[in-house]
């Protein structure tokens, strides 16, 4: 598709080629070697007119005009895919695709469904358009209750940052009560932000919005820093990638850990509360930002087998190998163009492979994972047995709690 848009000015090509190149380990694309592995291995690289050797390759010929008069840019869901095969170590989704995505962005030339999740991002704080101020309502009920940090206490061992779509999602709510629980069950001293909390900010980075990004790690640094902890946890693996790759370079560092990776570590203790047997067959799904993007793959795994009952088994795409639910990137925001595009999901493809392995639980560790793959078991007709689960829901189911 064309875009009805101003044509570029004639130093964009240079312009956009030496932003690249300024970026940590940008200047890895003079290294492109043109083996196409990054539009071989894209989900919809099939679709793509720009896949991003084709950008690069562009950029090399002085028509980068063209990529932006292209709208297949959008197409990418930030899997981290590409730069995964890349040959030469090229930060093609960070850097390269993030880019081109904020230059259409600066030309007015996005999908109407992603610039309403950024103006809510910096209107509400969170893409959902929900109020700040009912950030932690899917913990009221809760006993023992969650604490907040400046309504409860001033300090706390572990803070929680709970994250959009666990906050305010309906069905990734059950997950968050979930953990809390967990956390409790283990005695392990924590509190949430509440209303302090603000969106990571990461898919919106990925989705070319890095001015947003960056106000939106501005103001969470702001909120870290008026309470006193040891560490941070999240069950987002977005937020985990966020806080440990990209807010340090803001100069917002604190230790952060993944929910999978704090629990293996008190497996000592949580073994013990694993009483129920949950006599299940479980794929589990490696979200995209949790394995390719930080290598975290064994823990996920050693908490699903440490629950009596449970047998794992494999996908065909598994570990740095597995497919992508669809929602990164700004993929959770822009459903109808990429329906419209490629008339199939990611996460559909994704069911498909559980339910070849006879599974009867997809097991998941993102908050974007439980809607996406649910609504695909609706449109499967083969899917009708299997149940998403999140790891810290099956944790709790075989805990009691």
């Amino acid at each position: 598709m064309t875009l009805a848009t101003t044509d570029p000015s004639p130093s964009m090509t240079d312009a956009f080629y030496a932003s690249v190149q300024q970026a940590p380990n940008g200047e890895r694309i003079r290294a492109c070697l043109q083996c196409g592995m990054c539009s071989g291995v894209c989900p919809f690289g099939y679709l793509m007119d720009y896949t991003p050797s084709r950008i690069i390759a562009a950029l090399r010929s002085g028509i980068f005009d063209d990529v932006m008069r292209n709208d297949s840019v959008w197409m990418c869901i930030a899997c981290y895919a590409c730069t995964q095969v890349c040959p030469s170590g090229i930060p093609l989704t960070e850097r390269l695709m993030a880019r081109a995505k904020e230059e259409l962005l600066f030309a007015g030339s996005a999908p109407s469904e992603l610039q309403i999740a950024l103006e809510n991002s910096q209107r509400y704080g969170n893409a959902l358009g929900q109020s700040p101020r009912k950030r932690a309502d899917w913990a009221k009920g809760l006993t023992p209750p969650v604490p907040v940090l400046g309504k409860d206490k001033k300090q706390t061992q572990a803070l929680w940052f709970v994250g959009d779509y666990a906050s305010f999602h309906p069905r990734v709510q059950a997950a968050s009560r979930a953990f809390a629980r967990i956390l409790h069950a283990l005695k392990v001293e924590f509190a949430i932000l509440g209303v302090d909390e603000h969106s990571d900010g990461d898919s919106q980075r990925l989705a070319g919005e890095r001015v947003l990004f960056e106000a939106l790690a501005k103001k969470n640094g702001a909120a870290f820093r008026k309470y006193q902890f040891a560490e941070i946890i999240t069950t987002d693996p977005h937020t985990y990638n966020a806080l440990k790759n990209v807010y340090p370079l803001l100069g917002v560092a604190y230790p952060v850990r993944h929910y999978t990776q704090f629990l293996v570590e008190k497996l000592d203790l949580l073994k013990p509360l694993l009483k129920t047997a949950l006599s299940a067959k479980v794929a589990f799904h490696d979200p995209c930002y949790l394995g390719r993007a930080n290598g975290v793959y064994d823990e996920p795994r050693a908490l699903l087998t440490a629950i009596p009952g449970v047998e794992l088994v494999e996908m065909e795409h598994n570990r740095k190998t597995s497919l992508c639910c669809g929602g990164g990137g700004g993929g959770m925001w822009l459903e109808t163009f990429l329906w419209e595009k490629a008339h199939t999901r990611t996460s559909e493809w994704r069911v498909r492979e559980a339910i070849e392995t006879g599974a009867n639980i997809l097991a998941v560790a993102c908050p974007y994972e439980p809607p996406r793959f649910e609504d695909a078991t609706k449109t499967i007709k083969e899917a009708a047995g299997l149940r998403v689960r999140d790891v810290a829901e099956l944790l709790a189911e075989s805990m009691g709690v």
